[in-house]
């Protein structure tokens, strides 16, 4: 497991539309590719040119971008599985070919649909020799076992570059991921693994996390994990929780400053169209919340993720707390009254059953101090 390499595919343009029909401008586009290249992201996903005209244009409007400004990211076009839409994802001229494939639990219509696929890719690999293929088979969470190694063992055996695997449904738990994706990850030869869950039950990330460890290779997100219905795994929570477990992973998840502004900057076009922002007090690692603290246990500074603490006092205050409080706001007072301090701040706040605010601790401090 250790330093095995892991492709992200940023998903942020196609899959954040299907977010309460979010649309990203042209103009829009451009700049979350920008952003997605200076993070080293791998793949942008760009967008569903069956769809329409316009959304083929802006396909290939980033393709261009990409290649004009030498971006080392590359872009790939989504559709599904038939002649028609590969046609389309061609004229693009993405190298990089998405492919969705339902499948229901009916061995007897099997054949079929793997022959039209099969169709769909010799066409492709006529057209571009050299054409990145990734068919999805949706969905893990519904399909039969038996369906899906039939699935997985015919895209191996005619050299699909990546196997994606979602949880469309977003019904699994991570262990329940784990154990499918484990059982596929040891049949697939050279071709990749994707992993790709739904928020359904909250579970995406850890999913997406999960799906990994149990032999993935490839990672499908999004910012803020926007998605459809409840959205996607969180871009940057399952990089970074796998980039801490020793995983090779090129996204520049250090890179605190630019991920907030990209993080942002989704925020506030999703508010713009919907009035309502993802970027919330309790966001993963962005969100203001996790930089405060009320209870004393936390107060040594070895748990959280914030660069910028904050404190509040209520009846749960430690004294290593407090005097943090009083150092963030800049006041003076003697050590050895601390444990006095503390106490009248604890009774305060259990008297007026709230927190206390900064002129409350003023007046405690004054009535101490004599």
């Amino acid at each position: 497991m250790k330093n095995r390499k892991i492709t992200i595919i940023d998903e942020t343009l196609r899959e954040g539309m299907q977010y309460k029909g979010l649309m990203f401008s042209l103009e829009q586009r451009l700049k979350i590719l920008k952003f997605q290249e200076k993070l080293k992201v791998d793949i942008c996903q760009a967008g569903y040119p069956p769809a329409h005209d316009f959304e083929a244009l802006a396909v290939r409007t980033l393709f261009d971008h990409a290649g004009k400004n030498k971006f080392k990211i590359r872009i790939a076009a989504m559709g599904r599985a038939s002649i028609n839409d590969a046609a389309i994802l061609l004229k693009t001229r993405v190298n990089d070919l998405h492919f969705h494939l339902h499948v229901k639990n009916k061995e007897n219509k099997l054949d079929k649909i793997l022959k039209n696929l099969l169709k769909t890719i010799d066409f492709v690999r006529k057209e571009n020799p050299g054409a990145v293929l990734s068919v999805a088979m949706l969905d893990i969470g519904k399909s039969d076992d038996v369906i899906l190694n039939q699935c997985v063992s015919f895209l191996n055996h005619h050299h699909i570059d990546i196997i994606s695997l979602p949880d469309t449904s977003g019904m699994m738990a991570p262990n329940q991921v784990f154990e499918k994706i484990n059982q596929f990850s040891s049949n697939t030869g050279q071709a990749n693994i994707s992993i790709h869950c739904h928020n359904d039950m909250g579970m995406a990330t850890a999913n997406c996390v999960m799906g990994i460890l149990a032999g993935g290779n490839v990672m499908e997100a999004s910012v803020l994990g926007i998605g459809e219905r409840n959205g996607i795994a969180d871009l940057y929570a399952s990089a970074k929780t796998l980039k801490e477990q020793g995983f090779d992973i090129n996204l520049k998840t250090d890179d605190i400053k630019t991920f907030k502004a990209y993080y942002q900057y989704i925020d506030s076009i999703a508010y713009e169209q919907t009035h309502e922002h993802l970027l919330t007090n309790t966001t993963p690692f962005f969100g203001n919340a996790v930089k405060t603290h009320v209870a004393g246990t936390h107060a040594d500074g070895i748990y959280g993720l914030a660069i910028e603490e904050q404190f509040f006092l209520n009846i749960l205050c430690g004294k290593t707390l407090v005097k943090k409080y009083l150092d963030t706001h800049d006041i003076n007072f003697p050590e050895n009254k601390l444990d006095i301090l503390t106490l009248n701040i604890k009774s305060e706040s259990a008297r007026l059953n709230r927190c206390l605010t900064l002129c409350d601790i003023k007046t405690i401090i004054s009535l101490i101090s004599g």
